[in-house]
């Protein structure tokens, strides 16, 4: 059957959210690879598929553009939750996803804030291909590591416009330390709670945001005692909100818009 989806963006971060909550699931890896063209499908960043669950609102998978998977997407998150929220005129909502089950609420501005889970430190669980510190890795310009259920990499510069993104991103996703790849992260401090963001997105794009990258970039500064417990994280395509008290879950906390929605077609289901 033909499958309804919303397009959205967070920041100009863009996803797609598709209702299977009364369907079978159809979106495979081919699938999210097909929609995700930006020429010949919808296109996105990331795309998330709403399903039945027994103990939550609903159950997220979620999917790149380049058809691999992840077990989380601040952005798509936050876009579900909001399509919840309107649906049922509520305020609160929760959701699974491979991270557990993650409540969000709306705030009183009309943004949403989600619990992300607890950042995850050993090198096993980012993971890296040996045992280490992850602190502070054994690469130049020292970066850390740390997941949110992706892995991510930040390197902290005194001059992020100089930065090559396209050029030096790729090379540090593919290198042999992160075998499922990484998230790149390159941060400049601006004070303790403002930082400036931009990122090499795993799969292979400098996007204008992304939930879990600001939520990786900020919870590694934490870390390092770079920044307060309460930090802005701006990006190309606007400001987010991350809150780590060191020891508990992080909230990521920014606006989500609908662009449009429509209908997947059976033709393309079938591709």
């Amino acid at each position: 059957m033909p499958l309804d989806f919303h397009k959205m963006h967070a920041n100009g971060d863009d996803f797609v959210v598709v209702d299977s909550r009364t369907s079978p699931n159809p979106v495979t890896s081919n699938l999210a690879g097909l929609l995700g063209d930006r020429n010949r499908g919808i296109g996105f960043n990331q795309i998330a598929v709403m399903l039945d669950c027994d103990d939550a609102d609903a159950r997220l998978i979620f999917w790149n553009a380049d058809g691999s998977s992840l077990d989380a997407c601040g952005s798509a998150t936050r876009g579900a939750a909001d399509v919840l929220m309107r649906e049922s005129d509520i305020t609160s909502v929760t959701l699974r996803t491979n991270r557990g089950l993650l409540t969000c609420e709306r705030t009183s501005t009309g943004a949403i804030s989600v619990n992300m889970g607890k950042p995850l430190f050993s090198w096993s669980d980012i993971p890296l291909a040996l045992e280490m510190d992850t602190s502070v890795l054994p690469l130049a310009g020292d970066p850390t590591a740390c997941s949110m259920g992706n892995p991510h990499c930040t390197y902290f510069v005194d001059d992020l416009p100089a930065v090559e993104i396209a050029a030096i991103g790729p090379v540090i996703e593919t290198n042999p330390l992160f075998p499922l790849r990484t998230n790149v992260h390159f941060v400049q401090i601006i004070d303790r709670e403002h930082i400036r963001l931009r990122i090499w997105e795993r799969g292979g794009s400098i996007p204008l945001g992304s939930g879990s990258c600001c939520c990786g970039a900020a919870v590694n500064g934490i870390r390092r005692g770079f920044l307060d417990n309460c930090v802005e994280v701006e990006c190309d395509g606007g400001t987010v909100t991350v809150q780590w008290d060191g020891v508990g879950p992080v909230f990521l906390t920014g606006p989500v818009e609908t662009i449009f929605s429509g209908i997947i077609t059976d033709t393309l289901l079938k591709a």
